[in-house]
């Protein structure tokens, strides 16, 4: 099959990869792509935002599969304009983005679904939001109630700035804090049926043990030894099934990948948030162990036959992944810097540089978004995994650099933000 790759990020790069991977999938195409996906696919300068752009393209290169990367495009509804074309998407409706698009709408299928998830209100005024903060308690969670980058949400003990971050939205989602370690986890969906992927956790923070704003996400690894072994099939049963069902009956049946974000507090799993795609930078090492076909398996998705292919296997190794950022990330970045070491740390076996935020200029690779690379690495277990990116990633360097030290570093399974307590 000939598989179209949208999007411009680390999530699409590790998509192309995994997609070219895959003996059945004979063409990968990616719009509009970057430098490093530019080595395995053709690429096509086409605006991702543009549902019909999108469609044409599809229809002119004889798409097969079209695989929608970000949120954005998702909750614009360009899945609908391929989908109307005749052309298989795997990625949800505008409507079905909604779980993403409104932190609102998502509480209101999950509780609806009955899936256990933090309490919540939903304010519009800075009373409202005063008063589910004295409702909760600290440490205060704020979320936009709209799509934010993944940086609108602020957890904090300071009352104060968790006013400030629900004063500078139009409508918030004040939350109760789940204690516990987060875990991401990944179910590909065809509307009914569910298979998950191996879960894997995700260090959201800036700096060192936690601290500092949250970002789109620093490093992750799998698997998580720590967890109880049963958790995909606990959280498949508990949130996607109903979730699945809840949509279904909604008339917005949801096809594509449910990202369920996790805290395993002390009365079980518990979710924190949807998200409708692959997140990044945690789909990097999950990707990066699966031992089946991700075309395969994303195609019976889009198809509405998930059921014929078998479940997603595992192979029994780990991955790590560390993300270079530029200069001022999260709240600017810079662009421009000049990147060296890359081919340096590509040649490290069981290493691949994903890029995220590159551009080519003068012949040239340089940063061009907040996250830059992110250096994976695969090993027999965790620590070394670790060991090996690191290795590599002290190989790449560009002015401004910002790398945490301690993705995937002893003791495994604790809380990010600890310190929130």
């Amino acid at each position: 099959m000939k598989a179209l790759v949208i999007g411009t990020g680390g999530r699409e790069h590790a998509l192309a990869l995994a997609l070219a991977q895959d003996p059945s999938v004979t063409e990968v195409h990616a719009a509009p792509g970057n430098p490093g996906i530019a080595a395995i696919a053709t690429l096509h300068d086409v605006d991702p935002m543009s549902g019909e752009s999108v469609a044409d393209l599809a229809a002119e290169i004889g798409a097969d599969l079209v695989v929608v990367g970000p949120e954005a495009p998702l909750v614009a509804g360009v899945a609908d304009a391929v989908c109307a074309r005749g052309i298989a998407v795997f990625g949800p409706s505008r409507a079905a983005a909604q779980l993403e698009g409104s932190k609102d709408f998502a509480k209101g299928v999950m509780n609806a679904a009955g899936v256990p998830t933090a309490g919540s209100r939903t304010c519009t005024t800075p009373e409202e939001v005063a008063a589910a903060l004295d409702a909760f308690g600290a440490p205060y969670v704020v979320k936009d109630d709209a799509l934010a980058a993944g940086k609108g949400v602020v957890v904090t003990r300071d009352r104060e700035e968790a006013l400030a971050h629900a004063a500078g939205c139009a409508r918030v989602v004040v939350e109760e804090f789940l204690d516990g370690p987060e875990v991401s986890l990944f179910a590909i969906c065809d509307g009914t049926t569910a298979y998950a992927l191996q879960p894997a956790q995700d260090f959201k923070r800036i700096f060192d043990g936690g601290r500092g704003p949250n970002t789109g996400g620093m490093g992750s690894y799998t698997p998580l030894a720590w967890a109880q072994p049963d958790l995909a099939d606990v959280v498949l049963e508990t949130v996607v099934r109903p979730t699945l069902a809840e949509m279904a009956r909604r008339g917005t049946p949801f096809v594509g990948c449910l990202y369920v974000g996790l805290a395993l507090t002390p009365t079980g799993p518990r979710v924190i948030e949807f998200n409708v795609r692959f997140g990044d930078p945690d789909i990097q090492p999950v990707l990066a162990v699966l031992d089946s076909p991700l075309g395969a398996m994303l195609s019976a998705a889009a198809d509405g036959r998930l059921g014929d292919v078998p479940a997603p296997v595992f192979r029994d190794e780990a991955a790590v992944t560390v993300v270079l950022a530029s200069a001022g990330y999260p709240e600017s970045s810079s662009k421009g810097d000049v990147i060296t070491g890359v081919d340096l740390a590509e040649q490290r076996d069981g290493v691949d540089v994903i890029h995220a935020g590159t551009a080519i200029r003068d012949g040239e690779l340089v940063t061009a978004g907040g996250r830059v690379l992110a250096v994976r690495a695969v090993g027999s277990d965790v620590a070394a995994a670790r060991r090996t990116a690191y290795a590599a990633a002290e190989l790449v360097s560009f002015p401004g650099m910002q790398r945490r030290s301690d993705i995937a570093a002893e003791p495994l399974g604790v809380v990010e933000g600890a310190s929130l307590r």
